[in-house]
């Protein structure tokens, strides 16, 4: 007679799991007591794992922060084999998002390669090649730079390849 309930307790658990895919054993295990079932949380967890049932996880909202497909000239990489020996030969940019309270807010960073210092640095609430140029700006009048000894290396972003006006 035991045999029964667990057998109706497990046809009500994968009716559930399966009606709600992003209900963890926590939410199975409340819609299971609002049914009249008192049940541990144990017991939830065990028959989802032994059935599969686990829940799908609502992926995270991520800003895009590069989108490569552009028709503007892509460079070479000139930093793919070069190993700086001294501070500015090497410059590497990168964006990306700092998510806030209510909101995201981008980064865009110009670190040097050599003391894995940050040269240059913007921050704005848009994407636009302007907050790509400010943080270069910034490096640029920071450091001091010798005419052809400098490569400045980034990712194929569109922000980090247009041209000026």
């Amino acid at each position: 007679m035991d045999g029964f309930p667990v057998l109706g307790l497990l046809r009500v658990v994968q009716r559930l799991a399966l009606a709600n895919r992003h209900y963890g054993y926590r939410r199975v295990g409340a819609l299971l007591r609002r049914e009249g079932w008192c049940v541990n949380h144990k017991r939830v967890v065990r028959i989802m794992r032994e059935d599969n049932l686990l829940c799908l996880t609502k992926p995270l909202f991520r800003p895009p922060t590069t989108d490569a497909r552009h028709s503007w000239r892509v460079w070479p990489n000139l930093a793919r084999h070069l190993m700086p020996m001294t501070t500015n030969q090497l410059w590497v940019a990168d964006i990306t998002y700092v998510r806030l309270a209510e909101a995201f807010i981008y980064l865009a960073v110009v670190l040097d390669a050599f003391s894995r210092k940050v040269v240059g640095w913007a921050m704005a609430e848009h994407l636009r090649a302007s907050l790509a140029l400010d943080a270069l700006e910034m490096a640029l009048a920071s450091r001091e730079v010798i005419a052809g000894g400098l490569v400045h290396h980034s990712d194929r972003g569109i922000q980090l390849v247009v041209a000026t006006p």
